[in-house]
Parts: structure tokens; C-alpha cells; sequence
């Protein structure tokens, strides 16, 4: 037995030549959902944040999702495609954005906001890992909306049959990213940081449960078809998240060795 994908319009509605989709909407949310949860912060913050802090910092973390995210997919999964057509670059229209290219662009933009507005790296790496998970499960909400980045076959109860994606049921791997890597990792970060911690440690926790939900829901995701599984074990997925297992490791041995402590928001 298996689910039937649901009857669900990729647009929700259109003015004339403009078409507003479901997946652009989840970006939006999730945007909105972050400026939500950092204005709450930073009102818990003494001071330390103001709203022209949180305005600036979401403005240039948009920009490095939306730029990371774009060269990352290009680097990371089509790359040989772009050798032989570079303005694919460009081609938004044709989707493709990669989550560990947006976590590069914000990492970027975090490092410029925190040189331009005199704020230390690890404070500013703290402030903003929380507000990602809900943009993270409003995304793969969004993914599975559009039916795409399914998983890999299944004879589970709950498997879907995606249209394209031939007549077999397969894992909503979409929504199992939504649950972990968004719902999750959400409850685990606002537990986190309702306590004392060093500075970096939060960074430190969301790049580690990130990492290890994503290596681990690649076993059941569907591997890119033009790349497969490295070796015959890997996903390209699995390669990318493990450097972010290590980093969020070290951030955490780093932070608690050295004591740095910070104020309870």
C-alpha cells in the first residue's frame, strides 16, 4: 500500500503574466519566521540588539541564502552542466538552490555584518543559528509541495508515489527534513539557549544537529541522478554535511574549554 501524492497547485494564484508559487511563499515564511524569533531576541538582549542590528543583519543573511544557495547548487551538484553553459548560473527560473551553499552565503554575510557593525563573530554566529530551522521546515514543506528531492523506494505504509517519479512509493523524505532538521532542531536551539552557555556553543549545537539529521535522512533520500552515491555508500548530501558534524563538534570542545561565558537571553 501506498499514499497518492496530494492534489496540491504549485501556484497559488496568478496575476496576469506573474504567478505567485508555494515554494516562493515558504521562502517568505520563512524570512518572516526569522524576523519573528530575532526581534524577539534581541528585545530579551538589554540592548546589545537593536531593530536596525536585526533589519541588517536578515537583509544580508537573505542575500547569502539566496546567493549561496544559488552557487552552491551550481558548485556542488552541476558543475560540469555550468562548464558547459555558464549563464546557467543565471537561471533561477529553473530552480535549483543548495542549502549548504546558503549556509556558506550566510556564514559570509554573518562575518561581514560582524566587521561593519563592530560585533564579535561568535556573538553575532549565536544570534542567527536559531532562526534558521523554521525556514528550514517551511523550505522542505515547500520542496514537497512541488514534488521533488523525493526519496529513495519503499514498501513503508506512509510511502508516496510522486508524480514523475515512476509508479513506486517512496519516503516523503521532504517531510522527514521538515521534522528533524526544522521542527527539531528548532526546540533543541530554544532549550539551548534559554541557558547559561559559552559563546560559539549554540553555532556549535545547530551546525551538529543539522549535520547529523541531514547525513542521516540522505539514506533515505533519492541521490541526485547524475551523481549517484560516491563510492556506492555516499550521497553528495552525506559529503557535505559531515564537514558541519565536525565544525559543530569543534565549536562546542572550543567553547566549553575555554569558558567563554555569555549572558542568558
Amino acid at each position: 500500500m501506498a499514499l497518492a501524492f496530494p492534489e496540491i497547485d504549485p501556484i497559488i494564484f496568478s496575476i496576469g503574466p506573474l504567478s505567485v508559487r508555494w515554494y516562493g511563499m515558504m521562502y517568505l515564511i520563512g524570512f518572516a519566521c526569522a524576523m519573528w524569533l530575532a526581534n524577539r531576541q534581541a528585545a530579551k538582549s538589554d540592548g546589545q540588539w537593536t531593530k536596525d542590528h536585526v533589519s541588517d543583519l536578515l537583509f544580508y543573511g537573505m542575500l547569502g541564502v539566496i546567493l549561496g544557495g544559488r552557487f552552491g547548487y551550481v558548485l556542488f551538484y552541476q558543475f560540469s552542466y555550468f562548464l558547459e553553459n555558464p549563464f546557467y548560473l543565471f537561471r533561477i527560473d529553473q530552480g535549483g538552490m543548495s542549502f549548504h551553499g546558503g549556509v556558506i552565503g550566510v556564514v559570509l554575510a554573518v562575518v561581514w555584518f560582524a566587521k561593519t557593525r563592530q560585533k564579535r563573530l561568535l556573538e553575532v554566529g549565536d544570534f542567527v543559528a536559531p532562526l534558521v530551522p523554521l525556514g528550514l521546515l517551511a523550505g522542505r514543506i515547500g520542496n514537497f509541495i512541488n514534488g521533488e528531492l523525493w526519496g529513495r523506494t519503499t514498501d513503508v505504509s506512509w510511502g508516496v508515489v510522486f508524480p514523475g517519479a515512476g509508479a513506486l512509493a517512496r519516503h516523503p523524505s521532504q517531510l522527514y527534513e521538515a521534522f528533524l532538521e526544522g521542527l527539531v532542531l528548532f526546540l533543541i536551539l530554544q532549550w539551548f539557549i534559554k541557558k547559561p552557555r559559552p559563546a560559539g556553543s549554540v553555532a556549535g549545537v545547530f551546525l551538529l544537529g543539522y549535520g547529523s539529521f541531514r547525513f542521516f535522512v540522505e539514506y533515505f533520500r533519492e541521490p541526485d541522478a547524475h551523481l549517484g552515491l560516491f563510492a556506492g555508500m555516499i550521497s553528495m548530501g552525506q559529503i557535505l554535511s559531515t564537514p558541519m558534524i565536525f565544525a559543530g563538534i569543534g565549536f562546542l570542545v572550543w567553547a566549553y574549554r575555554t569558558q567563554h561565558k555569555t549572558v542568558l537571553n
